[in-house]
């Protein structure tokens, strides 16, 4: 089993990787996912949600208000803790379930963690291999403003509550880099896969 730990700041197509990386067999486990998962109604995460934040942060129908949680604790570090406290055992927990799971059913399963907070989280150590898809500053915030229909103030702000550039090559193993055209991603990715597969192409 290979253990891979795959990161991106937002814009930089990291999704795309996972979405092409599932296509060539490797097992994707969403931190994404799991995290809406672990708070949906009747879980104990939505329960200690509301208990930490109030009722007022449920919608109508009883599900969890993202928008108004995100609006209570965008901006204020220690409420963000608090939250990520209750949220971010509950993803490792899951994750690791899901992972036990597939190494179960393949034990050559190439195992995919699509983790967007894996270097500001510091869960670099956590992985056989980190894959760091990777573009400009420039690249991303057009890609978010054009492509995704943001501000260019919130997509800065997004953009700057994540780590930097830097920080994220300092902890890859293998960049990936999708600084150009959608069409020149594919052939990277099937690289990466040989690589990640310990396949490798036929000599000529």
């Amino acid at each position: 089993m290979v253990k891979v730990g795959l990161t991106g700041g937002i814009g930089a197509g990291k999704s795309e990787v996972s979405r092409l990386l599932a296509e060539h067999g490797a097992v994707i486990v969403d931190a994404d996912r799991i995290a809406r998962e672990v708070v949906e109604p009747g879980t104990p995460g939505l329960a200690a949600v509301v208990a930490e934040f109030g009722e007022e942060v449920l919608a109508p129908d009883g599900s969890l208000d993202r928008p108004r949680l995100g609006s209570l604790v965008f901006a204020d570090p220690d409420r963000l803790a608090a939250l990520n406290a209750i949220v971010h055992p509950l993803v490792g927990e899951r994750s690791a379930e899901l992972e036990r799971e597939a190494a179960a059913a393949d034990e050559n399963a190439v195992i995919v963690h699509d983790v967007p907070l894996l270097t500001e989280n510091g869960l670099a150590p956590l992985y056989d291999t980190v894959v760091v898809v990777d573009a400009s500053d420039e690249t991303r915030l057009d890609r978010l403003v054009r492509l995704r229909g943001m501000a260019e103030q919130e997509a800065r702000a997004r953009m700057a509550a994540q780590a930097t550039r830097e920080e994220r090559l300092a902890v890859a193993d293998i960049v990936i880099d999708n600084d150009g055209p959608i069409e020149a991603l594919p052939p990277r990715v099937r690289t990466v896969w040989e690589q990640l597969s310990g396949q490798r192409p036929p000599a000529g």
